[in-house]
């Protein structure tokens, strides 16, 4: 054990040569259509809807068409994205009180993004960080919350707790960014079950060798 305490601009400058540009892996043309891309993920690749919502929002181009859209059509289309009874229902439900509340925008803050069905803070945290560049938060999913933990960032299993950790540690600049970067190392170089610590240069960063991110 070497029990170094490295600074966490270290971990962040090396991470952002390995995941330099912001690249949100959804398909979409709009914040609507990342809304609906977002809710459609969960438990569900990235490549798997991607390849469901050009179908979704061809049939339903607008937040208006997908408000009056009839949920067995909806759940018909986006059945291979799992829990469709669900998911269904909160696309439609999130497009309705965007045109009733909201004039048919979605709306940019957390307290309005959270009265949205199907809105949790995870996915208000993807709008305001990834698409309106505002962040309230940093987006914390199983990979992050995994990396997050390898990485001696947090102690915490907890999502909202892990999140409260990382604001702390990490500069304000980079909360948009640092999430998605971690998320592509999670699934291309630190996955749960086998990672791949030979092929890692953030191995040097990892708690398991005693290192401490302060």
């Amino acid at each position: 054990m070497n029990n170094k305490q490295l600074p966490v601009e270290q971990l962040l400058k090396e991470l952002k040569k390995l995941y330099p540009k912001h690249v949100i892996p959804l398909h979409h043309k709009s914040a609507w259509e990342l809304l609906c891309a977002v809710i459609l993920s969960a438990q569900c690749t990235d490549a798997r809807v991607n390849t469901i919502t050009p179908h979704l929002f061809k049939k339903y181009p607008t937040v208006y068409d997908l408000a009056k859209a009839d949920i067995k059509d909806v759940e018909k289309i986006i059945h291979s994205a799992g829990f469709y009874h669900s998911k269904a229902l909160s696309l439609i439900e999130m497009s309705k009180r965007i045109c009733d509340v909201y004039g048919g925008e979605v709306p940019q803050t957390m307290d309005d993004l959270l009265t949205l069905r199907g809105v949790a803070r995870k996915t208000a945290n993807v709008m305001l960080g990834d698409y309106f560049k505002k962040p309230a938060g940093i987006v914390v999913d199983t990979h992050v919350k995994r990396l997050a933990f390898r990485l001696g960032l947090t102690k915490q299993t907890d999502p909202v707790k892990v999140e409260k950790d990382l604001t702390k540690l990490i500069p304000y600049k980079y909360w948009g960014w640092v999430a998605i970067a971690l998320i592509l190392h999670g699934r291309n170089i630190c996955p749960a079950r086998k990672p791949a610590c030979d092929k890692c240069t953030l191995a040097k960063y990892c708690a398991k060798r005693g290192v401490k991110i302060s």
